[in-house]
C-alpha cells in the first residue's frame, strides 16, 4: 500500500484487518512482516523559513531533496544522518521519515544532539486510524506526552508519521580536523576525551583502531577553525604531533565515511552498533574479539563486525549500554532485551497509541 496523502493513509490504517510494517526509502533493511505500508506518497517540503530556521516536510520527502533545499540557503540538518545503504547493501532512497522513526544521528550528535532534538512537531497516524499533530514549527516546552520525542525512534511500532517540522542550522564557513596517529583504543578514547571536554567546539570525535587514526573535528569561521585546530594540537601535545588537515572536502570525506562506516562496506560478517559509556569502550572493544572495530561519539558508540553466527552479547557480557545487530545473523535477537520495567511500560505505550496491534513489532 502507498497512500498519497494523509487522509488516504489514515484511511489505510483504519481499515487495515492485518499487521501493517511501515516502509520509508527501504534502506534500512527493516522491512518487518507485515504487509508494506510506504509512506513514499507522502513527499514534498511543505514549508522553508530560511530566517526562522524552520522546514516542514512530508514523511516521504527523500533526505537528498530536504538537503539540497537546505544547501541553497546556506543550512543543513546539523544531526548529520548516516546512509546505511553501503552498509546494509540496500538500495532506495533515505527519507526524512525513515530518519526521525529511527532517529539517526551521525557523528555530530556528540555536539549538536541526535535528530529527536531538532523535531519540532510532528503528524502522525495512529494504530487506530486517527491523525494527531504535536508540537508545533517553533521550540517550545510542551506538557503530558512528548509525543515528538516518542515517535522519533519508535521505528513504526506506534505510528506512521506522515509530516515532520525541523529545525535546521546554517552551515559553517569552512571545516578542519586534527588527525592522531598510533594510538590503542585506550589512549584513543582519552585523547578524544580531552578534546571534547576542551574549550575548542569539537563536533566529531573517532576512531579506527585498525588504521590506528584518531580523527578530530572542528567546524566554524575560517579564522576560528584555524585558531581553534593549532589550540586543540597544543592541548593533546602528550598523545603525540597531531596533523592538521585543512581541506574541507578532505575533511568531509573523512567524515562521511565515519558517519556511514564506510570501512565495514563490502566486507563479510555480522554488524554490531554498541552503546556504551566512552570510558569502557577499550574494554567491550578487548573482549568482542572483532575483525574490524569503529569508535565515533568520543568512544560512546562502537561498530563492530564480527563473523556471522557470533554470539557477542556474550562475549561483551553485562555492561551499562547495550547491543543491537544491524546486518547478519547470530543466536540471539538483533534488539538488545528491555529490562522488566522499560518493557512494561514499552507495551503500555504499544496498547496507547496502537490497540489492534496493526503496526508490526518485528520490522
Amino acid at each position: 500500500m502507498a497512500p498519497t496523502s494523509e487522509e488516504e493513509m489514515a484511511a489505510a490504517v483504519a481499515a487495515a484487518t492485518v499487521p501493517v510494517s511501515v516502509i520509508g526509502g527501504g534502506t534500512s533493511g527493516a522491512a518487518g512482516r507485515g504487509t508494506a505500508l510506504s509512506t513514499a506518497g507522502l513527499s514534498g517540503v511543505r514549508l522553508h523559513e530560511p530566517g526562522a530556521l524552520t522546514l516542514v516536510a512530508g514523511a516521504g520527502t527523500p533526505l537528498a531533496e530536504v538537503e539540497a533545499r537546505l544547501a541553497r540557503e546556506g543550512q543543513r540538518l546539523a544531526f548529520e544522518p548516516m546512509d546505511h545503504r553501503g552498509l546494509l547493501g540496500t538500495e532506495g532512497a533515505p527519507t526524512l521519515g525513515g530518519v526521525m522513526a529511527g532517529n539517526v544521528s551521525g557523528p555530530r550528535r556528540v555536539a549538536a544532539g541526535a535528530a529527536r532534538d531538532f523535531a519540532l512537531g510532528l503528524r502522525f497516524v495512529d494504530g487506530t486510524g486517527r491523525v494527531v499533530a504535536n508540537g508545533g514549527r517553533v521550540m517550545k516546552n510542551v506538557t503530558g506526552y512528548d509525543l515528538v520525542r516518542l515517535l522519533c525512534g519508535s521505528r513504526g511500532r506506534l505510528g506512521v508519521i506522515t509530516e515532520v517540522a525541523l529545525k535546521v542550522l546554517p552551515a559553517p564557513e569552512t571545516q578542519g580536523m586534527l588527525v592522531l596517529e598510533g594510538l590503542d583504543v585506550e589512549r584513543a578514547v582519552a585523547a578524544m576525551a580531552a578534546a571534547l571536554g576542551s574549550p575548542y567546539e569539537v563536533t566529531g570525535a573517532a576512531h579506527d583502531p585498525e588504521q590506528g587514526r584518531t580523527w578530530l573535528r572542528i567546524e566554524g569561521f575560517a579564522a576560528q577553525v584555524d585558531y581553534r585546530l593549532e589550540r586543540l594540537a597544543a592541548a593533546l601535545a602528550d598523545f603525540g604531533p597531531a596533523e592538521v588537515v585543512r581541506d574541507a572536502d578532505a575533511v568531509a570525506g573523512v567524515w562521511a565515511g565515519v558517519r556511514d562506516v564506510a570501512a565495514f562496506h563490502g566486507a563479510p560478517g555480522a554488524v554490531w552498533r554498541v552503546h556504551c559509556r566512552p570510558s569502557a569502550a577499550p574494554a567491550l572493544v578487548a573482549r568482542a574479539g572483532a575483525e574490524a572495530a569503529l569508535l565515533d561519539w568520543g568512544g560512546g558508540l562502537i561498530w563492530l563486525r564480527v563473523a556471522e553466527g557470533a554470539d557477542l552479547r556474550a562475549r561483551l557480557g553485562a555492561f551499562d549500554g547495550h547491543a543491537t545487530r544491524v546486518r547478519g545473523t547470530g543466536p540471539e535477537p538483533a534488539a538488545p532485551p528491555e529490562a522488566p520495567g522499560v518493557a512494561a511500560l514499552t507495551e503500555g505505550l504499544r496498547r496507547r497509541f496502537d490497540p489492534r496491534g496493526i503496526f508490526d513489532t518485528e520490522g
